[in-house]
Order: structure tokens, then sequence, then C-alpha cells
């Protein structure tokens, strides 16, 4: 569809900056815009860049005037930034997001949102199903800040999308992310020099490698479906392989000490956990991915454990192995 008019938001980050030099390439994109409240590093040439909060009312003006036909919203924060504080966090994922689909309202041009949600939504739970599916985002009650948050974003879109059938409205449920250019909760946790771990437990773990990130966001803005759409690499690894794998000594804690331990460690430096990657180390969570390979049409390169091999490998300094192919 030649002509397109695509808008990211957090344009800043390492995957909207990715997104972007993608989308630049593509030659049915005939105008890009990137939003964000910081530039961009990356060398984007084509983009217009358009600096802006997505939480001030500037966004209902903004938004319109681009004559944008998609809209990429990627500035959701997993975690507060270093110096932020857990409320502007908060303020970001659900005030933001808010204030970004109130611009939609008066946007006449859209045909579709894309999201990079969370499979946080899901949560982490001791008697959860094999494999999420996505109609299962409610099944539990929701545990952590964040969960709420996710829970509250995904309600803005539902309620945006009943009251516009006319745009497809597609969430991407993202499983944690890991890669030698990204700065996430696994592999700040992989960096420790000590595993935490807790005593008696050994989940099953799913991540998303860089590039199946990246590839499918590509694939979603170019096939969106309505609804949730789960992200991650093929399959899973449990936690005492991937604390073998990654050769570091492991200290498994009960229950009731796990906390107070890891709190403790961050008094002299070491990685903060967030409550939801605390509880994904005590019961873990996988996500099915038959809508992302046959809906959206793609499929995953990696699997969680050629993921988890490569990136151990490239920051040992080793060559990376070849990875598995994803069944």
């Amino acid at each position: 569809m030649a002509g397109r008019r695509v808008l990211i938001t957090g344009v800043s980050t390492h995957l909207g900056a990715q997104a972007a030099l993608r989308l630049e390439q593509d030659p049915e994109i005939e105008h890009l815009i990137g939003i964000d409240s910081v530039p961009p590093t990356a060398p984007l040439k084509r983009m217009e860049f358009i600096q802006a909060d997505i939480r001030e009312p500037e966004m209902l003006s903004i938004l319109p005037e681009t004559r944008v036909d998609m809209v990429i919203h990627n500035n959701i924060l997993r975690r507060p930034r270093q110096g932020m504080s857990p409320q502007a966090a908060h303020d970001i994922n659900v005030i933001g997001t808010l204030q970004l689909l109130t611009a939609c309202e008066h946007a006449d041009t859209i045909k579709a949102i894309v999201v990079r949600g969370s499979a946080g939504i899901y949560g982490a739970e001791p008697s959860a199903p094999q494999f999420f599916t996505e109609e299962m985002a409610r099944l539990y009650a929701s545990r952590t800040r964040f969960q709420r948050d996710v829970s509250e974003i995904e309600a803005y879109f539902e309620n945006y999308a009943r009251r516009r059938p006319d745009v497809i409205c597609t969430m991407l449920r993202y499983q944690p992310a890991i890669g030698t250019v990204l700065n996430t909760q696994v592999t700040r946790y992989l960096a420790m020099p000590v595993l935490p771990t807790f005593l008696g437990f050994d989940p099953r773990l799913q991540f998303v490698h860089q590039h199946d990130g990246l590839e499918a966001l590509v694939a979603a803005v170019k096939n969106p479906v309505r609804g949730a759409v789960n992200v991650a690499s093929a399959g899973t690894i449990g936690l005492t392989r991937m604390v073998r794998l990654a050769r570091k000594p492991s200290l498994p804690l009960p229950s009731g000490l796990f906390g107070s331990v890891v709190d403790a460690g961050r008094r002299v430096g070491l990685e903060s956990l967030s409550d939801d990657f605390r509880r994904l180390l005590r019961y873990g969570r996988a996500v099915d991915l038959r809508r992302l390979t046959e809906e959206v049409g793609y499929r995953p390169r990696y699997t969680t454990t050629s993921a988890l091999v490569e990136y151990l490998a490239m920051v040992r300094g080793e060559l990376a192995p070849m990875h598995e192919t994803a069944a």
C-alpha cells in the first residue's frame, strides 16, 4: 500500500529506533514521524522527529496534524529509568497512553494502531497453564503495579477499539527481552556475580531475542491484526539450566528470605529485581505463539535456549554458536 504515513512513539528507545531504521527503508512508507521527549541517537535520515511528551495536552493538536494512517505505540516502560520514580513511570504508561488515545480520537486518518505491550499482563502464577493464550489475560488477579498498569493500558485500547471498529488495534504482548545491545531485567540478572533463586523452585522461562522482538513488530506493522498477539522466541528453558549455562553460582533462598536478601544486595550495589521479575524467577511464564506465526505471519528465528546461548557466548567474548532452528 503506497503512500503510508506512520508515527512511532518512544522512538529514542532501542526498539523504537531500530523499527524506525527498518521502516525508513520501506518504499511503501511515504512519511515516517517519531515522537519522544528526547531525540533518538540512531542515524535516522528520512524520519521527521517531533520532541514532545505524550502525557502533555499538546498531543491533541500534534497527532491529528500529522495525518498518519498508523500509530506504533512504543512508549511503555517495563520499569522506571534510573532516577525516575515509580509514579513517573506509571504516569508515562497510563496517563501517556490515555492522552495518546484521546489524540487518536481526534485523528480521522488513522486506520491501525500497533502497541508494544507486555506478556506481564498474565502475571506469574503457581497454577498457570503450560502456555498462556491471548484470551487468558485476566485469568488471575493483578499482583504488581506494572501488571495493573498493563491491564489498564489494554482496557483503554479495548474501549477505543469498540468505539472505533474502523481502526485495527494490535496489542503485542512481549516476553522479557534478551540481547547484547539491550539493558533489561534478564541481562542485568545474568550479569550479577551470584544469581539468587527461590529454594525448591525451577520455573520454565521464556524470553524474546532482540532480533525476534524487532521483526515481530515490523511484521505487525505490515500486517496488523485485531486484538492481542503474544511475542516471544520459541520454547522455554528451566531456571536451573539457565544458571548452569551462565556459569554463575546460584544462591537458593527460602521464599520468606528472598526479598530481604535481594534488597540488602541493592545496598551494596547489586542489581535490584522488580516485583514482576521476582515472581517470574519463582513461577515462570510461557506464552503460545500461534497467532504470531499464523495470523501476523512471523515465525521466530530463535528459541529461548538459542537466544540465551548466543547472548552468553557473546558477552563472554566467545564465538557465538549457531542458533537452533525454532520449531
